[in-house]
């Protein structure tokens, strides 16, 4: 993670600030809320039906995990949010897991596999969905907070940077070069420098398989014209690298991929995050 945290007038990396004990804002859970669709989500897949039982388990999983590392999308309970879900994209993603033989779909950036647990409860093939994070511990967490083992769910969780396929015994992402047909990318590329946002691009695109219809999605900080932005998150003013729909449009289509192979879709949303406005802004890149 390469975006960089400014607090109490200093700069460091934005993964550094799990070790800058002073700038950690202590856990508010009064921050804590689940929608309709997601409390619905979480009793069905955890098992809590109560919902004073399920907030508490949340909160014993968000506990373990700011200590491991103290996140903003932790300590604001963002990793409950459905994000995948809501993309305009969704039914197409669903549509290439039941109709395409052997779809793979790779929620990378996961934390604890939210959305890769969403779209196999909606009926993407679970064994043939991969949720990846750099965190390891992040990964153990979702067993914890799905009550479920290695064993009893059939997807695959994949801790990593960044024929028929045997999920089962994976251990990188470099044997699905070119054979992922639906990459989802959510709160990542806003993480990284301009530079290293176009990596991250060039190697999601080489994971795609280059079957029509194949598409990688996301849901990141956007802005009207590229360059920094920032945004104050939990405490903490982060200074970030966005891009505008024209220029992420451009980079996909004529940089990353061939200029008119893809078809790329961008939306700016204004969205409030606990009184400070935001511009997101959702996005889609699908093979032609």
């Amino acid at each position: 993670m390469d975006g960089t945290v400014i607090h109490d007038n200093s700069t460091t990396l934005l993964a550094d600030v799990a070790f800058q004990t002073a700038s950690i804002p202590t856990i508010d859970t009064s921050l804590y809320s689940l929608s309709s669709e997601e409390s619905t989500f979480f009793k069905a897949q955890i098992g809590i039906d109560n919902d004073e039982d399920l907030k508490g388990h949340i909160l014993d999983v968000q506990a373990k995990a700011y200590k491991i590392a103290p996140y903003p999308c932790i300590h604001g309970f963002v990793f409950l949010r459905l994000n995948i879900s809501s993309y305009s994209v969704y039914e197409h993603i669903l549509k290439l897991g039941r109709e395409r033989p052997d779809a793979v779909l790779l929620d990378l950036g996961c934390c604890f596999g939210v959305d890769a647990r969403k779209a196999a409860a909606d009926g993407f093939p679970a064994k043939n969905v991969i949720a990846s994070d750099i965190s390891n511990e992040f990964l153990e967490l979702s067993h914890e907070l799905f009550r479920t083992t290695p064993t009893s769910y059939p997807g695959c969780l994949l801790p990593g940077d960044a024929p028929a396929i045997d999920l089962s015994s994976l251990k990188s992402l470099n044997p699905l070069h070119g054979r992922i047909s639906a990459i989802s990318a959510t709160r990542l590329f806003h993480l990284f420098t301009e530079d290293k946002q176009v990596h991250l691009a060039r190697a999601l695109a080489g994971l795609l398989s280059a079957q029509p219809g194949s598409v990688i999605c996301g849901y990141q900080i956007g802005t009207l014209e590229k360059g920094m932005v920032t945004a104050n998150i939990s405490g903490s003013e982060h200074r970030l690298f966005a891009h505008s729909p024209k220029t992420w449009s451009s980079l996909w289509d004529g940089e990353v991929f061939e200029k008119g192979s893809v078809k790329v879709e961008t939306e700016l949303v204004e969205v409030a995050i606990r009184e400070v406005q935001l511009l997101m802004m959702e996005w889609s890149v699908v093979r032609l």
